[in-house]
């Protein structure tokens, strides 16, 4: 779906948009709005959402919880002597601990997301990534990082603690881009390399000729927790074309000579949306959260937006 117009000898060149510069992607007012995204989510995790994230346990832990009955093989240093000494009877001390989340922030960065003016797919998915990153970290989950097109092609360890968001930075405005998308071949990768389950955010515009479903179906069976973000460029949606081109995938360079019309441009428009709906209805249809956004919304009205919806913070 990612494609290239071209006319005569003007052209646009993956290489031209895989040398955009990613310099100024982590600014400083880049780093005042994750502050204040930071503040937001500190009032969701506080609350409710946060007691979700609690375990009991036999041991020692946050506070206590419960008693259960001893059973043979418990440990005899949990049980309340007590309770025994008033009742006669074996019980361990249960208590409540907070569990690690572990968040995986996948970011598609295949060459169709090298597609976009003036900010392309990729570098916008990569602050949305930064973002949650970010306010992961700062809540003290453990977040790590890994780009991909069709595998895995690289990975920021798990990490928490707000101070290492800027060698989150160093890691995505140094990594190279390139591949095609196949989002089924590059989950099955990171399953197979990450056995602790979590949230695993999917940042990606999902133009994969063999489709969503396989990639989406891998996390969840393998008990990982998908969280889907779809972006897209509005000249995808739309795009602005008319006359004899050729049209070129920027991903396989298969190129295709047509006449657009505006018959074929609404044609194409049916399309592009009946697939992102595709896509929406088959995450809703599973309970996968799911958010569609366009690079011309800020990317810290949409974390906004998911913090208000939830499913992020836990």
């Amino acid at each position: 779906m990612a494609l290239l117009a071209r006319r005569g000898k003007q052209a646009t060149t993956q290489g031209a948009a895989r040398a955009a510069d990613r310099s100024k992607l982590f600014d400083e007012a880049f780093l005042k709005k994750l502050e204040y995204l930071h503040m937001v989510s500190r009032k969701v995790f506080t609350g409710n959402l946060r007691a979700e994230r609690r375990t009991r346990k036999v041991g020692s832990g946050i506070e206590f919880a419960d008693h259960r009955t001893y059973s043979r093989g418990d440990d005899f240093r949990y049980i309340d002597w007590n309770v025994y000494g008033r009742i006669d009877k074996l019980l361990l001390r249960l208590f409540e601990e907070e569990e690690d989340l572990h968040i995986y922030i996948l970011i598609d960065c295949s060459d169709s997301m090298a597609i976009g003016n003036p900010l392309p797919k990729m570098h916008y998915a990569m602050q949305i990534g930064a973002a949650l990153t970010y306010v992961g970290l700062a809540n003290l989950d453990r977040v790590a990082i890994l780009p991909f097109s069709d595998r895995i092609l690289g990975r920021l360890p798990p990490a928490r603690g707000k101070n290492r968001i800027f060698r989150v930075f160093e890691f995505l405005r140094s990594h190279e881009i390139g591949g095609q998308t196949r989002v089924a071949e590059a989950m099955k990768t990171f399953v197979a390399q990450n056995k602790r389950r979590g949230l695993a955010v999917l940042i990606s515009d999902f133009y994969d000729p063999k489709g969503f479903e396989e990639g989406i179906n891998t996390l969840r069976y393998n008990r990982f927790e998908p969280f889907v973000l779809q972006c897209y460029d509005m000249r995808e949606a739309a795009p602005h074309l008319h006359g004899d081109l050729a049209l070129v995938d920027c991903e396989t360079g298969d190129a295709r000579e047509v006449t657009v019309s505006r018959a074929l441009l609404e044609a194409y428009q049916r399309e592009h949306e009946k697939y992102c709906k595709d896509l929406e209805s088959f995450c809703t249809a599973r309970a996968v959260p799911f958010f569609r956004t366009h690079t011309q919304v800020p990317f810290d009205e949409l974390v906004l937006r998911i913090f208000r919806t939830g499913g992020f913070l836990r």
